[in-house]
């Protein structure tokens, strides 16, 4: 009975392994310009829609502002974007990954709140919060730049495709240890109030998420014609703005600060050069 057991058992790790190894191959993208692996396990269109049907509940709930100045500041930088996103990959001959977008842009009246995101398809959103801390137009293509980024690497397929692999993969390997794995991360989640999961697997993609909706967002930024130098102002900006209070950067989905200046300092005169205005 024990020797069926390994035997089967055996034979069933191989035919996982098979089938895991043949999925992760033929769901990898490529992330636009940087070229980056990624695992997509979900489709796009898919996560789309529910982008779409999560925007429109927000805006249901959401305290909006729907007309004036900052409004249409905030469209007009984001259509500058958009189109000079899609322009871009036209003049290189590559696949817009933005042609599917539905793109749609609101103001939330939230003064407290510093943050802006823009959701699978194009859906965004911006906080009159940040606004304080923008200051103009560039600053404001800044922070839009990198929010738009994220959509157009498919970073929230990309972290859901992650979650599915992870969790699939923690489940089989703990029926084959016993449980060891849950007892552990139950009992440093007890101890810490911290999931060693979240810390030392999915932290870090995101992090690395983050850097690149930077780096794009930059691009992005310069491509539609804005001073991509304001950049850092932003984030001197917004660091002060957070006076101190950032989590330690391993605890962090978000490079911190000072890590995000000096990487756009990197940055800033290549994508210059690299990446002028396109003309749309």
């Amino acid at each position: 009975m024990k020797n069926n057991f390994h035997i089967n058992r055996r034979k069933f790790l191989e035919l996982f392994g098979c089938s895991c190894c043949g999925i992760l191959t033929t769901s990898c993208a490529t992330v636009p310009i940087t070229d980056r692996k990624q695992l997509t396990l979900y489709p796009e269109s898919t996560i789309n829609r529910q982008a779409a049907k999560a925007y429109a509940r927000f805006k249901t709930k959401a305290k909006l502002i729907n007309s004036g100045k900052q409004l249409n500041n905030i469209i007009e930088v984001g259509e500058r974007i958009e189109n000079a996103v899609s322009a871009f990959f036209k003049k290189n001959n590559k696949t817009d990954p933005t042609s599917d977008f539905e793109w749609e842009y609101v103001l939330v009246d939230n003064k407290k709140v510093k943050n802006a995101w823009c959701m699978p398809g194009g859906k965004i959103a911006v906080f009159t919060g940040i606004l304080d801390v923008t200051k103009n137009d560039n600053g404001l293509a800044t922070v839009m730049g990198h929010e738009i980024a994220h959509a157009v690497a498919k970073h929230s397929v990309e972290r859901m495709s992650q979650a599915l692999a992870v969790n699939a993969g923690t489940q089989l390997a703990d029926v084959f240890l016993g449980g060891a794995i849950n007892r552990t991360r139950n009992t440093v989640g007890r101890a810490t109030g911290m999931d060693i999961f979240q810390l030392g697997i999915m932290n870090p993609y995101a992090r690395k998420q983050e850097s690149e909706a930077d780096y794009l967002g930059l691009i992005f930024s310069s491509i539609a014609g804005f001073n991509i130098n304001e950049s850092v102002k932003l984030w001197e900006r917004m660091k002060e703005s957070k006076k101190g209070k950032e989590p330690p950067v391993f605890m962090s989905t978000h490079p911190s600060s000072d890590k995000r200046i000096e990487n756009l300092k990197n940055w800033i005169n290549r994508i210059i050069i690299e990446y002028p205005p396109i003309k749309t």
